[in-house]
């Protein structure tokens, strides 16, 4: 139905992660063609004996295949985000009689709502991340990089039985804090330094994300301000999460209830976003963004932060399940 909807016979796919989310196989070079009657997996020869050993429900044949197939096909849809400008324009030349029509999100919608076995996943590496981050405050020591802490994450997450980490992990000691995004350096931890840490273990190619402060020293009163802050921000954000509530609604309650704490400018980022089989996927919570309502087995992270530029910064973040 879908199909008919977008106005095209059939939907060529071809980001490695919706490949994925449709299979179960992760495979760096291979694309589906999904018609209503069902999907067809195309690969080379590299990857012919781990797909039929690995069974996705679909069709798989060989990629030389795949021109027979689309000459057949006249209006075939696309992942437009995904398609570079001359491998879209190679298409038009080696199929003249199929018009290619830009069809954006169709795959990306679906992943939304998770189906059983992907919340079995996500809930397994949100466990594994916990660990993590129980072992972090035990093995902080004067001295030591953001990078040597960022290392020990890695291989953590190897012994909790991750794929991997589902990320680079963001690692700040003292003033490093107040950046959001930032990489680990050689820094070295200094007494009464703050600790910010985001990270998220990687489970069956499915990826958690969590953040989480740690104090080195006595809070200074700011800091003690700011966290209980944020800490509330994220408690009320979290308690307001149900199906049918709207992206921007949550993004409202958290700064109004960061600006109740007398903070208004220093929270310089989205609430919060969907996770997955990608960090960031599906919706955002932001004021900024088109309105979306939260889906049934929609699995957010919320992530409400404050910055001082030059002096520290914190951010909490939870993963939470909608029902």
């Amino acid at each position: 139905m879908w199909l008919r909807r977008a106005g095209v016979s059939a939907l060529l796919v071809t980001d490695r992660t919706n490949v994925r989310y449709l299979t179960g196989i992760d495979i760096s070079s291979g694309l589906i063609l999904l018609k209503n009657t069902g999907g067809t997996l195309f690969v080379d020869d590299r990857y012919i004996e781990c797909v039929n050993d690995a069974w996705s429900g679909m069709t798989v044949r060989h990629v030389r295949e795949l021109s027979d197939v689309l000459r057949r096909v006249r209006r075939c849809g696309f992942e437009a985000e995904h398609v570079t400008v001359a491998r879209r324009e190679a298409w038009k030349k080696k199929f003249p009689q199929t018009l290619f029509v830009p069809c954006n999100d169709v795959i990306e919608c679906r992943r939304r709502q998770k189906r059983p076995e992907e919340l079995r996943a996500l809930r397994r590496a949100e466990r594994m991340t916990e660990e993590m981050l129980r072992r972090v405050s035990p093995a902080l020591r004067r001295g030591m990089t953001e990078r040597e802490l960022a290392w020990k994450l890695h291989v953590w997450a190897h012994d909790c039985g991750a794929d991997a980490l589902a990320f680079d992990p963001i690692v700040a000691f003292g003033s490093n804090t107040s950046r959001p995004h930032h990489s680990p350096t050689s820094r070295r931890l200094r007494k009464g330094d703050l600790v910010q840490i985001d990270v998220g273990a990687r489970f069956r190619g499915y990826c958690a994300d969590r953040s989480m402060v740690y104090f080195t020293g006595e809070p200074t009163a700011l800091q003690r301000k700011a966290s209980a802050a944020v800490r509330d921000a994220l408690v009320s954000a979290k308690a307001a999460v149900r199906v049918g509530v709207e992206n921007r609604a949550l993004d409202r309650l958290a700064r109004r209830i960061l600006k109740s704490h007398g903070f208004t400018e220093e929270f310089c980022h989205a609430l919060g976003h969907g996770v997955g089989l990608e960090v960031h996927e599906g919706v955002t919570l932001s004021g900024k963004v088109t309105r979306t309502k939260l889906l049934h087995n929609e699995v957010i992270a919320i992530e409400p932060g404050l910055y001082f530029p030059g002096q520290f910064g914190m951010r909490f973040e939870e993963m939470v399940y909608v029902e």
